[in-house]
């Protein structure tokens, strides 16, 4: 199919009268909607294709031979016979993920044809089938791009909201099981993460400056909201709230559509201590009075610390508060194995603290 001709051929100097303007506004509209919808049936098509023929490869392999060998040679002579006669696309991997594909779906109405074939190339590479159920919902839900949800399957996304969240509600969630009125109960912990990883900075100084990683944090604003995760939104920088005598100023001002609430952010390059969550406490509190809405839930405050002091957490009002949290953040994608120990040595900790707080309760 070919592209839409301009309609009201311009010059580049050119300019529209008030009559035509809102005509071609109009017009332009119509286009754009017109073309997303047939890049929206040219995706849908293509992976029903490769959906078919991923089925039709594992059907054959089932009525013949059971030997890895001859699934290989089939592939690859499949390969250069369908390249041949159709071009690129039809490689001897390719092939391979067609199949994978069909395996992965045997059902075609589990198939969402909201996503490319890139992004279920991403998802085959999810072992984990709970992981894989959820990536693929928010994929949807959040309108990742397929760069985004490589990004995301990299980072362990999913694993680490684990960390920090019920498992069972993750998992429902993933499976849409929860209920509006039961979304609606979440805190601020469910969406708050601990590593939090900002690699999409490139942060090689080692004299860097609080207000370079604000700034780099503000011109890389959409990576950012990605990482802090979904019903995010930016609201100011460096916000000043004012004292009978004093004036502060927020570092960075968000607000969540889900909590109802706003999310102050106060960037620390050294290690957390006692005065950084004094410091965000009064952030919290003179915001609460001066900018919250009767209808806002209650401000929550958070500490992106380069390093986190587990003793100030422990003997500080970050322990029990619903308000306030400390989270790292890394300057860099650590491996796979790294960031799976790091989460692990987290997790111990979160039912460590639940485990107290269990004993606690039962000593009352």
């Amino acid at each position: 199919m070919q592209d839409f001709e301009p309609l009201i051929p311009l010059s580049a100097n050119a300019t529209l009268s008030d009559e035509l303007a809102p005509l071609l506004t109009h017009i332009t509209v119509v286009i754009q909607q017109s073309r997303q919808q047939v890049q929206l049936a040219v995706n849908s098509a293509m992976v029903h294709c490769y959906w078919q023929i991923g089925r039709l490869i594992v059907e054959h392999e089932q009525q013949g031979q059971a030997r890895a060998a001859y699934g290989k040679q089939q592939l690859q002579a499949l390969s250069e016979r369908l390249t041949a006669e159709f071009g690129k696309g039809f490689d001897a991997r390719n092939l391979r993920n067609m199949r994978a594909f069909f395996l992965a779906y045997p059902n075609w109405n589990a198939v969402r044809t909201e996503l490319s074939w890139t992004h279920y190339r991403l998802l085959l590479r999810v072992d984990n089938l709970n992981a894989r159920s959820w990536y693929q919902q928010e994929a949807i839900e959040q309108h990742w791009s397929a760069r985004a949800l490589e990004r995301q399957i990299g980072k362990l996304y999913y694993e680490r909201l684990l960390s920090s969240r019920d498992k069972a509600a993750v998992q429902a969630e993933a499976e849409q099981k929860i209920a509006d009125a039961e979304h609606q109960s979440l805190t601020a912990k469910d969406y708050l993460r601990d590593p939090y990883i900002l690699d999409f900075l490139n942060l090689t100084s080692q004299r860097l400056l609080e207000s370079d990683l604000e700034q780099g944090l503000l011109d890389n604003l959409q990576a950012f909201l990605l990482e802090l995760g979904k019903g995010f939104a930016f609201v100011a920088r460096q916000q000043r709230i004012r004292t009978e005598d004093q004036d502060f100023y927020i570092d960075l001002v968000f607000y969540h559509f889900k909590l109802k609430c706003f999310l102050l952010i106060d960037l620390k390059l050294g290690k957390l201590t006692h005065q950084d969550v004094g410091q965000m406490d009064s952030y919290v509190r003179i915001y609460d009075q001066q900018q919250r809405a009767a209808d806002d839930n209650p401000t929550i405050g958070l500490i992106l610390c380069s390093q986190k002091s587990e003793a100030v957490v422990k003997y500080s009002v970050l322990t029990d508060s619903e308000q306030l949290f400390a989270a790292k953040y890394l300057p860099f994608l650590p491996t796979e194995e790294e960031l799976k120990r790091e989460l692990e040595l987290e997790r111990i900790k979160v039912q460590a603290q639940l485990l107290n707080k269990t004993d606690e309760t039962s000593d009352d």
